[in-house]
């Protein structure tokens, strides 16, 4: 049957550009991307290679700013980072912006600006204890998991690099294994409130970089060069003991009150005129009891730490009262970050060789917590217990000694050192006589043989040994050919 004119005109109107209704513009989908990453990690055993890359498959948290969100530990020695949609197939690369192993957080880019903006960004929000949480997963269809959570507690205590204590939120849930279950959001009401550090499939306890932490990171961040999270350079000990009280004069002074027991020299708190034997009794006005916490609006009793490290930034001062025999002072303490490479043991080495020195096939290096952590997880155990002891007790031990630890850690085989292949895992003190503060000591030294021999002296058994230095320089390109090594020495 023929359709009439009006039809006809109806069916064309309907289909002309200026009076056709607007089509809905797509809406923003999820707050997460895909983040796939191939690590490849220095070989601290064998300084002058590389161990076999690995890839981790993770959740990225989509910011405002075209900026995604992860943990410090995703991106560690990364050789390629790439964005890809949640339901897979579309992928870019992308590259670390800003980084923080200390915080554990790392913020992630992308050249193409096109690829985010159909993602909805997400905001930040704190939570407080008892909280209802959600953690978000991907299943491999790309759709959303959500597993709920409830927030337990708020404490402070040490990342993974062991020595930095940031606040953290503690939660329970039965989170489920998933292909990208690396760095998984937790959200409050629509908004971060933080991000999985680590968990524990046995009692499905989780521990969170908080929102605090991460807002921190991003204010630092959007200010370049980033500085990192600041430190008052104070060891204390609680005062809760009534005998060591009246030990240290506080009976009739401040009820509260944590005990100076160290200072870092030349650290913020030594260059404020804090001394050993101090009572930090307030931090910008803030009471702090017997165990070193104070009452946090938010989170209720917390470490200091939480108002050195989180509430201020590197270069800003806080006013700490302290009580000195029998005396109140107020004393103006500007915060600093500590950086790695100052630590005589330094608590981490990402991005970067690490050092070594092949002298005749002796294996020199920098002692450092990377290589000890080459002994595996319980590596407080297995490695050596002096250097493990070292760099447990560092802050005490070297105050006026070495900058760095320069250590023997293997012997290569050759006619050089035949003797001495059982030797491993000593501390060498000098090198003709010279004592050595660091690696880059080493080529010095070498210049000072005497009687044609190289004369290299540890603590500890033995405490001396020789080398032909005519031999050491001759065999130099044949020892590097055999063992197929791309060079000598790495001291930068």
């Amino acid at each position: 049957m023929p359709r009439s004119p009006f039809f006809l005109f109806l069916f064309l109107f309907l289909l002309s550009p200026a009076v056709r209704a607007e089509e809905p513009k797509p809406e923003k989908t999820l707050s997460v991307i895909r983040v796939n990453v191939t690590n490849q990690a220095w070989d601290f055993t064998r300084p002058w290679g590389k161990r076999p890359p690995f890839s981790r498959r993770a959740v990225g948290t989509v910011l405002e700013g075209g900026r995604v969100l992860v943990t410090a530990e995703l991106v560690a020695n990364a050789n390629y980072v790439e964005f890809e949609t949640p339901e897979g197939g579309q992928k870019v690369p992308a590259m670390v912006d800003v980084v923080d192993y200390e915080a554990n957080l790392a913020l992630l880019k992308t050249d193409d600006a096109a690829f985010l903006k159909p993602i909805k960004p997400l905001e930040i929000a704190p939570a407080a204890v008892g909280d209802a949480l959600a953690v978000w997963q991907l299943e491999a269809t790309g759709n959303l998991l959500v597993t709920k959570a409830t927030m337990t507690t708020a404490e402070i205590t040490r990342y993974p690099t062991d020595d930095s204590p940031l606040l953290i939120y503690r939660l329970t849930t039965p989170l489920q294994f998933r292909d990208s279950s690396f760095t998984l959001p937790v959200v409050k009401d629509g908004k971060l409130a933080g991000i999985v550090m680590r968990y524990d499939n046995a009692t499905n306890n989780a521990d969170i970089i908080p929102a605090p932490v991460i807002q921190h990171f991003l204010t630092d961040a959007a200010k370049p060069p980033y500085k990192g999270f600041p430190r008052s350079g104070i060891t204390t000990a609680q005062t809760r003991d009534p005998q060591f009280r009246r030990y240290i004069g506080l009976n009739g002074g401040p009820s509260g009150g944590i005990y100076v027991t160290d200072l870092l020299p030349g650290g913020p708190a030594e260059r404020a005129g804090v001394h050993k034997g101090d009572v930090i009794f307030k931090i910008d006005g803030e009471a702090v009891d017997q165990d070193g916490n104070y009452k946090d609006p938010d989170y209720g009793k917390i470490g200091i730490a939480h108002l050195f490290s989180t509430k201020h930034f590197d270069g800003e001062t806080v006013k700490v009262t302290v009580f000195r025999k029998g005396e109140t002072k107020e004393l103006q303490l500007k915060l600093a970050h500590r950086p790695v490479e100052s630590y005589v043991i330094e608590p981490y080495v990402f991005d970067r060789a690490p050092k070594f020195f092949v002298l005749g096939g002796l294996v020199l290096g920098e002692l450092s917590r990377q290589f000890l952590k080459e002994f595996g997880g319980d590596w407080v155990k297995k490695a050596p217990e002096q250097f493990v002891y070292f760099d447990r007790q560092q802050g005490e031990l070297f105050r006026d000694g070495p900058k760095k630890i320069v250590f023997l850690h293997r012997v290569l085989p050759s006619d050089i050192t035949v003797g001495y292949e059982e030797l491993a895992n000593l501390v060498i003190k000098k090198i003709n006589g010279v004592a050595l503060q660091s690696l880059a000591d080493v080529p010095g030294a070498l210049t000072k043989a005497v009687d044609g021999l190289h004369k290299v002296e540890f603590d500890g058994e033995p405490t001396v040994i020789y080398l032909d230095a005519a031999q050491v320089t001759a065999n130099e390109e044949a020892f590097k050919a055999k063992y197929r090594l791309p060079s000598l020495q790495r001291l930068e």
